[in-house]
């Protein structure tokens, strides 16, 4: 209060000062008269001038006697000497005029300089909106989007296929709803929450539906949004929206894709103490330990690659849960099939269960787009409603690919495939564990897939053991035994069928330990998708083996493979002939349904048993 009366003070005598000073100007200004210069030639003629003050441009002077208006101080503008006695010779008043430049020196200053200041504001607004709007002033500030209690529409009714994470999530909402009832044994509500997962989960949909059921406001934020090309602008960010959660709380902050802000500090050879992103995870780190969870702030965040997040994110104390949003499983699928097609209008014969049997690995976007396909592809047949056989094209066409149907194959190719994919069909057919067969087909799809076969999983299945995957190399190789057993020879077909054997093989040799030449070692670990310093530097990585036991490994492997091609060959070999049927069946109508290949492969009594794994 004291500064406040001191600064009016002040101001009330820099006012009357500057009132005294003009008052004095205008009293000096009334005390001078301007008269003609031939006036102020007669009065020096005539002895009336006491002194003279002569300039470039005007005269000042005083008089002895004062004029009529009782002014004694005068102001002439001086004519040129020459002009002055030409003029005298005539009966004229005259006297000088003094041209203004002002405006020529305001124009010739003011005039460049705000053209510069224009040209500048101009840039700084295109750099500003290049930012992401808001102009240079405002690139400090967060650019989450707020949604209120109205705004947010979705709850967990319309999240479907992830229960155990939706029960770890309404721990949170009790919280927000009431801390002090649920949080009176003492404990309190976690700090940060991490949920994890492939994409295409849901983890998004996830945090809106918290934010939803909690009827708080909800800041959503990408974690690319927090880094520019300027220093310092993410860590202002990053204060700037814990502010704003703070001013709202309760509240929940979600930061999506956490991997382009939290990535692992030093992790790559280039990385340093002073880069941008460094700046603004450590920043992130300090607002995640400065604010208190009794005041109802959360941090929800969603990333699939956790492995190449900073630790010091991950610690007790900062995200202190982390919840896995996973792959549905069938139930999963079911149910998130139940939510989208509702908004559909379906067939008789359109049964869920039946589409989640034939969609095994499938995400909630997945399932979604699937959806979307099987309607869009009825509505183009002008369908009453959708039914099954486009839920079934549908996943054929995002397993497999588009169908190629103007891609025309010579005779000889168009027999190969045919025989290549009967192979396939024909072993899944005789091996026991095996998915059973849903469609043969020699249509072109996609990119490269010259023919496809589809096999179907009876139910969801997570372990495997070694005379499954045995069994599975050779439904790999069944094509290729095909081509072998009828053209005796080997075609370019098979090359992405041997990646995956080769792949298997390598896996149970190294990962798995199913080599009794080896034994039981883990020889290497689980593919990572962080490339490390070593991938940065082009360097190959190192091996915890010897040489020997490499040589051993690829021994191991090839003999696998190996054994699973004799398999496919003597199991088509006992079976030729129906193999030449369903191949020539296959090429007449280029599409064999699971019915289909039921009826022609109704062998005879006398057919031999399916050969046994070799161990």
């Amino acid at each position: 209060m004291k500064d406040r009366a001191q600064f009016h003070m002040n101001y009330w005598m820099i006012a009357i000062l500057v009132f005294l000073g003009l008052q004095y100007l205008l009293s000096i200004q009334q005390e001078v008269a301007t008269i003609p210069y031939s006036e102020f030639e007669q009065h020096l003629k005539e002895g009336r001038v006491e002194e003279l003050a002569i300039t470039e441009r005007r005269i000042e002077g005083l008089l002895k006697e004062p004029l009529a208006s009782g002014q004694r101080r005068f102001i002439s503008n001086r004519v040129e000497p020459q002009l002055a006695e030409h003029l005298q010779q005539y009966p004229v008043r005259y006297t000088g005029k003094v041209e203004s430049t002002l405006v020529r020196d305001l124009l010739s200053w003011i005039v460049p300089a705000m053209l510069f200041f224009g040209i500048w504001l101009f840039l700084l607004k295109r750099i500003g909106s290049g930012l992401g709007g808001g102009g240079m002033m405002q690139i400090g500030k967060s650019k989450a989007r707020v949604y209120v209690e109205t705004d947010m529409k979705v709850s967990f009714a319309d999240v479907a296929g992830v229960d155990e994470a939706k029960d770890e999530l309404k721990e949170i909402i009790e919280f927000l709803r009431d801390p002090q009832t649920y949080g009176r044994l003492g404990g309190r509500m976690p700090k940060g929450v991490l949920l994890v997962g492939p994409p295409g989960t849901g983890k998004t949909l996830l945090a809106r539906a918290v934010a939803g059921e909690a009827k708080v406001p909800f800041f959503s934020i990408s974690g690319s949004e927090f880094v520019e090309m300027f220093v310092g602008v993410g860590a202002a960010r990053v204060r700037d929206l814990f502010e704003q959660a703070r001013a709202q709380a309760p509240a929940i902050i979600f930061i999506d894709e956490l991997d382009a802000l939290g990535r692992a500090r030093g992790a790559g050879p280039l990385s340093g103490g002073h880069d941008e992103k460094e700046q603004t995870l450590n920043q992130l780190l300090v607002e995640m330990d400065g604010f208190d969870t009794s005041s109802g702030l959360v941090l929800l965040a969603a990333t699939n690659r956790p492995e190449i997040l900073d630790p010091a994110l991950l610690r007790a104390g900062r995200f202190d849960r982390q919840v896995l949003v996973d792959r549905p499983d069938k139930v999963g699928r079911v149910q998130i099939l139940n939510v989208h097609l509702k908004k559909s209008r379906l067939g008789t014969d359109v049964d869920p269960q039946a589409i989640a049997a034939l969609t095994p690995g499938f995400t909630g976007a997945d399932l979604a787009n699937l959806v979307n396909e099987a309607t869009l592809l009825a509505t183009r047949r002008n369908a009453e409603a959708v039914a099954m056989e486009d839920f079934t094209a549908a996943i054929e066409r995002i397993i497999a690919g588009l169908e190629k149907r103007n891609r025309l194959l010579n005779p000889r190719e168009r027999e190969i495939v045919a025989y290549h994919e009967m192979g396939h069909a024909l072993v899944a057919m005789a091996l026991p564990g095996v998915d059973p067969v849903h469609k043969v087909s020699i249509i072109p799809r996609g990119m490269g897939a010259l023919g496809y076969t589809i096999q179907r999983p009876i139910e969801d299945r997570f372990l495997m053991t070694r005379d499954e995957l045995e069994n599975k190399m050779a439904v790999l190789l069944g094509g290729r035994a095909a081509e072998w057993l009828v053209f005796a020879h080997l075609s370019t077909g098979a090359a992405d069928d041997l990646a995956k054997v080769t792949d298997i093989a390598r896996a149970m040799v190294t990962r798995y330990g199913m080599s009794k030449r080896l034994g039981h070692l883990a020889l290497e670990r689980e593919p990572n998708s962080f490339l490390g310093n070593e991938a940065m530097l082009g360097l190959k990585p190192q091996h915890d083996y010897a040489e020997s036991t490499a040589t051993a490994i690829d021994e191991e492997v090839q003999e696998l493979v190996q054994s699973a091609f004799q398999r496919s060959l003597g199991l088509l070999e006992a079976r030729r002939e129906l193999l030449e049927r369903c191949a020539r069946r296959l090429l007449q109508q280029e599409t064999l349904d699971a019915a289909e290949l039921r009826e022609l492969s109704a062998a005879p009594a006398s057919e031999p048993a399916p050969a046994s794994p070799q161990a």
